[in-house]
């Protein structure tokens, strides 16, 4: 325990390692690995201990959908610079780690977007795990706020680049207009593919499934929607056991019921919370521009100018209060929603989103108004507001 790279004990008043809450236990880290969660009164007497007080120490937060953040659009700038100012302010929320999103936009943007997070992990960034690509093979009657003369069928070459691509890649699509096989080629391709901006039936929501369809993308938001005699998207969505989904909880895109009922009615471990953050987070702004218009805030919701959202103007912390407060799920539910679900959708839940031996030190530190007040990244500690 003396070894220089120990960086020693943490410990608050309430600790949430993924599985369970603990109280007067220490997290032991090493450099950037988690060595083990220990009762205060076994902690080693050479070893330096760091006592944050009041507040919740748990797993940071992986946010699967973030479009932006601290002034930056990742659309509009694909560059490594933006991934950086990205994750810079959702850091300051309780995220660690991220997928950063491009939405429905042109071949040389999505090359740039790619080449960008490719940079970006190569550099050795921890906060990059990969790249969501959120379009544009959609239904144009649920391209929400995403530009229509952008919206275009999936084609062969977009499967060769697609499956090209050196990096862990999730993409959004309307499964209704893909021709059979190609969601299997992409998945045996290790694509983690989702549905969303779909009109898809039910049973070519199944038929997907059969292909390998992992998740769908912000669930109730821009799909067909359950009726009486005609479940859609999202029936399928909640019907099925092994798939992942994925709600934007900022008291806007989902009512409270929904998300209570989304929890209630999906398999566990299921329900992962994404912000579908825009840029303004984490920045002074309150506008910001996309396809060439304004999205402007109001009243606490990112709009366009036919007043249809836009994505969404929280960070995860902010996610996991509403999904608490609001919704009334449970406090480690939540948490494992930010971070050991999502962790388990990406594949990375041998390295991510618990506090156990042999995980990465990713940590949250957050007071009882849900201020992030301390945040590590591979064992990298900074210390927010």
């Amino acid at each position: 325990m003396s070894d220089q790279k120990t960086l020693g004990a943490i410990t608050a008043a309430s600790l949430f390692d993924g599985s369970s809450w603990m109280f007067e236990h220490a997290v032991v880290v090493k450099g950037s690995t988690v060595v083990e969660v220990l009762p205060l009164d076994e902690l080693p007497e050479d070893l330096a201990v760091t006592d944050l007080g009041e507040g919740v120490l748990a797993p940071g937060f992986i946010d699967l959908q973030v479009n932006g953040g601290g002034g930056a659009l990742f659309t509009e700038t694909p560059t490594a610079a933006t991934l950086e100012q990205m994750s810079k302010a959702h850091r300051a929320t309780g995220t660690t780690t991220m997928m950063p999103t491009l939405l429905s936009t042109s071949l040389t943007t999505y090359q740039a977007g790619i080449a960008a997070v490719c940079e970006t992990m190569q550099a050795g960034n921890p906060a990059i795990l990969g790249l969501h690509i959120e379009g544009p093979f959609f239904d144009s009657a649920k391209r929400g706020a995403h530009k229509e003369d952008m919206i275009r069928p999936l084609q062969q070459a977009d499967i060769d680049w697609l499956v090209s691509a050196n990096l862990p890649l999730m993409l959004t699509l309307a499964p209704e207009h893909c021709r059979p096989g190609v969601i299997e080629t992409l998945t045996e391709a290790g694509l983690m593919v989702c549905a969303g901006h779909t009109d898809a039936s039910a049973e070519q929501i199944r038929a997907a499934l059969r292909e390998g369809l992992r998740g769908f993308t912000h669930l109730f938001n821009a799909m067909s929607q359950i009726t009486a005699r005609s479940p859609g998207a999202v029936g399928a969505a909640l019907d099925d056991v092994q798939t992942w989904v994925g709600i934007i909880a900022d008291g806007h895109h989902v009512h409270p019921i929904n998300l209570s009922l989304a929890h209630r009615a999906k398999a566990d471990g299921k329900v992962c919370l994404v912000t579908d953050a825009m840029s303004t987070v984490g920045s002074d702004g309150s506008a910001m521009q996309l396809y060439d218009e304004e999205i402007s805030e109001q009243d606490g919701k990112l709009v366009n100018a036919e007043g249809k959202l836009a994505g969404s103007a929280i960070g995860m912390i902010q996610a996991v209060e509403y999904a608490h407060h609001g919704a009334g799920i449970e406090l480690g539910e939540c948490l494992n929603m930010a971070s050991r679900y999502p962790a388990d959708f990406l594949n990375r839940n041998r390295d991510l989103g618990q506090l156990a031996p042999g995980f990465r030190a990713d940590m949250v530190h957050f007071d009882e108004a849900f201020v992030v007040r301390n945040t590590w990244l591979a064992g990298s500690h900074q210390q927010h507001n």
